[in-house]
């Protein structure tokens, strides 16, 4: 009996291969965090009130859970011709505050065209809608805190609302930079 022989493909073109997708790899995590460096350095800096939702995860050491002012807004806000659908992604039109903080005045199922200098955009999606509401997500919800840093957030976080700082770059990615208790009223 004849054996036919088996094509296997020589070390180097094997070795080739494996060299290609371990590049194609580090290629890949080193443009995600570019990406990350692009939003800050590029991006125009708004900043958010929220609350925090879940301290309980800080103790655990991992992240802040945040409930943004713009993320349950009022229905009349609404500037789509349909009605708002679960999942579909939102453009939410925000104006800068006296506080320094922003504040949702549209939202629309588009991105809008031309918006006042001040102005600023913040991409997200439907969650909920009711007929009273929205509920959004913008992606920004979670707070990945720094080592040591989790415990004396978290017990602020507990009593007092929290400024969040963030960058949204030109091409629409945000990405959350700071977050901070709100200064004493005087």
């Amino acid at each position: 009996m004849r054996h036919l022989p088996t094509f296997s493909p020589a070390p180097e073109r094997r070795r080739r291969w494996v060299l290609l997708a371990v590049a194609a790899q580090v290629v890949f995590i080193l443009l995600v965090a570019v990406a990350g460096y692009a939003v800050s350095h590029y991006g125009q800096r708004i900043t958010l009130r929220t609350t925090a939702v879940d301290t309980g995860a800080l103790t655990r050491g991992d992240y802040l859970s945040l409930n943004y002012d713009v993320s349950q807004l009022p229905r009349r806000l609404w500037r789509g011709d349909a009605e708002p659908r679960r999942r579909r992604p939102v453009y939410v039109q925000l104006q800068p505050l006296p506080t320094g903080e922003y504040a949702a005045v549209a939202i629309y199922p588009a991105e809008p065209a031309a918006l006042p200098a001040s102005h600023v955009v913040l991409r997200g999606w439907v969650a909920n809608a009711w007929r009273q509401g929205l509920q959004l997500r913008y992606g920004l919800e979670r707070y990945y805190v720094p080592e040591n840093a989790g415990r004396l957030l978290a017990r602020r976080a507990r009593r007092e609302p929290l400024r969040v700082q963030i960058s949204i770059a030109p091409w629409g990615q945000a990405r959350i930079t700071g977050v901070e208790p709100l200064p004493a009223a005087r």
